[in-house]
Formats: structure tokens, sequence, C-alpha cells
């Protein structure tokens, strides 16, 4: 089948058709070469920026919690967010052990609770009211109810919600939480300073990096300490000071 001939297309009377400007084409040259310039210095700004070393006294006051021996030779910084999976898998496989250590007084451990992923949460909360829920037993509770709150907050993470403060307010109650305690958490009453707690945190754990931040990390002596998703044998190599980091 032939196909048929195109018409030529239409010119008004008197139309001269124009070479580009060569102005134009020199502008569009040098604006790509700005920007071309920009990205490049930005790159180069990014790898060679340096970072300040992790301040031990911020951690120190930025920790949702503290437990174990003050006097215990070696302190251990965990970094959670309660929306973050693998946190999840982290408290699973480390969280007895390390809670076990603390208690024994074999390792001082300062928990930071970070709120970076409360916009994965289903109610785009999870993390700062988690977060809060945990200060609040921190003020008003003792170890053993603030392990068995923060073990009920990952594991009931993850699905299609996540529980109201009041809900929240009502588990602590079950893990043996003081009135004032589920007030607070109810009332949400400390979201905002376990927040403002997380992002000072948050910012030792991007110095520890250069400018990362990811969770669960684990610092000792402001240095991330490796294997921590391998299982608990971290956990027992800091004790006995074997190679975690």
């Amino acid at each position: 089948m032939s196909k048929k001939k195109a018409p030529e297309p239409k010119q008004a009377p008197g139309y001269t058709p124009k070479a580009t400007s060569s102005t134009s084409t020199y502008v569009l040259i040098g604006v790509a070469a700005v920007v071309a310039a920009l990205i490049i210095g930005g790159l180069v700004w990014s790898n060679n920026k340096s970072y300040p070393p992790v301040e031990d006294e911020v951690l120190a006051e930025n920790a949702s919690f503290i437990v174990g021996n003050p006097r215990a030779s070696t302190t251990v910084d965990v970094f959670e967010d309660l929306t973050c999976p693998h946190c999840k898998e982290f408290e699973a496989q480390s969280g007895p052990a390390l809670a076990a250590a603390a208690e024994a007084g074999q390792l001082r451990v300062r928990y930071h609770l970070l709120t970076f992923m409360d916009d994965q949460s289903p109610s785009g909360s999870y993390s700062s009211r988690g977060a809060g829920a945990l200060l609040c037993v921190a003020r008003h509770g003792d170890v053993q109810v603030w392990n068995r709150v923060h073990a009920d907050l990952f594991a009931r993470a993850g699905g299609d919600d996540d529980p109201s403060n009041a809900q929240i307010a009502e588990l602590a109650g079950q893990a043996g939480a003081t009135e004032e305690a589920r007030t607070c958490i109810a009332d949400g009453a400390l979201v905002a300073e376990a927040t403002e707690m997380g992002e000072a945190s948050q910012q030792q754990l991007s110095n520890s990096n250069n400018g990362q931040v990811a969770t669960p990390t684990v610092l000792v002596a402001g240095s991330p300490v490796t294997g921590i998703l391998d299982g608990d044998a971290w956990v027992g190599e800091l004790i006995t000071g074997g190679p975690s980091s």
C-alpha cells in the first residue's frame, strides 16, 4: 500500500526563517557551566566537610533512659526509631541480652529514641509519641517497667495501625507503669521534649558517621559497633573486650 504524501507546510507571506541567536547559545552554555560548577563544588564540599567529634555530655543529657552501673567500664549508646523495622529486629535479637548486661552492671546503656521516621508510621507520629511515652516511664517508673514498655512498643510497630496515646498508656499500665506515667503518656506531655532530645542525639549520631544517620546504631566511645544485626554476640564481646567495633 502506498502512503499519501504529506502536504508541504505553509508559511506566512514574507516569512524568512531565522537562525538561532548566537547570543542565546552563549547564554545557555554559560548557565550550564554555572550549574555544573555548583554541582561539582557541592560534591567537593560534601566530601571535604568535617564533622565535630561526638560529645559525650550531649549524649548523656539527651538519652531517653540510662540504665546500668555508672562505673561500668563500657558505656553503650543505642540509637533507635520506633517506626524502624530493623530496630524492631535489633530489639528482638539483642534487647534481652543488652538489658541483662545493664542490670548485671556489666554495661552502662544509654537509649536514644529518634523520631525522623515519624511520617512512615500509620499515624504519622508513632516515633515521637512512643519516645514521649518512654520518657514518661523513665521519669515516673523503674528499669523493669521501662524495659517492658520499650519492648512492647517495638512489638506493636510495623502493622497497619499503631496505638493511640490512650492505648499506649493502657499498655504501660499493664507493664506496671505508675498512674503518673500513664497520665503523662495519655496527655502526650513529654512528646515535644522527647522530640528535641532525639534531634540532639541524632546530630551526635550524624557526627559519628560523617553526616549519615541510620537506625539501629550502637556507639561505644563515639564509634559504631559492627555486627549488631547478626544476633546478640556483640553484647558479650563488649563485656569481654572482644572485637566488636
